[in-house]
């Protein structure tokens, strides 16, 4: 059923994904009795990195990571290659980096 109306969720429903949600996001929601008890996220999600460590020159592919925020409050281990600005895509399962994800 494809239903494009919004609904409301107690705050402490979403505390286990909100580190997950951009606002505007699109998601699906879980549904019993008639009422939205619960959402459904994608495996993987792109997030934009807000605040981290600069990255060292010539650091691409070293086996190193160091922390990173991102745009919801994620707190996420990133390689030392990414900056801030950088989007990055990050498995909702696990709350670990995937790969970086360039613009659009």
């Amino acid at each position: 059923l494809d239903d494009y109306d919004q609904f409301t969720l107690q705050a402490e429903t979403l505390e286990q994904v909100k580190s997950f949600l951009r606002e505007g996001q699109e998601v699906d929601a879980l549904v019993f009795d008639g009422n939205a008890i619960g959402i459904q996220l994608p495996s993987k999600v792109v997030l934009t990195v807000k605040e981290t460590i600069p990255g060292v020159r010539g650091d691409t592919a070293t086996g190193g990571g160091k922390p990173a925020t991102t745009e919801t409050g994620l707190q996420v281990t990133v390689p030392l290659f990414i900056n801030e600005g950088d989007m990055i895509k990050v498995d909702t399962r696990t709350g670990d980096y995937i790969e970086r994800v360039k613009a659009a």
